[in-house]
């Protein structure tokens, strides 16, 4: 019997990917990134696990979940850095901060 590749595999890697870029967007989507593909590989580790010697891939799983938990505690550690920024600061004192770093550094 010709072996199959694993339900996913490499949506999984490519969402764990997405959820460390997507880090960057306020965290939000690397949160929503990350959160789908750990569910997606436990699901698709559970299915490994019955008949490992029917699926190929395994290796997309792993590494996928590997990056979607680091991109999640990214994410998170990033909202809530945002968070504290807007709770200290507030809107207009983050445009004042950013206008400055842009005038000493940025011409």
């Amino acid at each position: 019997m010709e072996k199959q590749t694993l339900p996913n595999s490499t949506l999984i890697l490519v969402f764990g990917i997405l959820s460390i870029l997507g880090c960057c967007c306020y965290g939000i989507l690397g949160i929503i990134f990350a959160i789908a593909a750990i569910v997606m590989a436990k699901k698709a580790t559970a299915i490994y696990t019955e008949n490992p010697e029917l699926y190929t891939g395994y290796q997309n799983v792993k590494t996928g979940k590997i990056l979607a938990i680091i991109g999640l505690i990214l994410s998170i550690i990033y909202l809530i850095y945002t968070i504290f920024l807007f709770a200290t600061l507030g809107s207009e004192g983050i445009m004042n901060m950013q206008e400055e770093i842009l005038r000493n550094y940025g011409g």
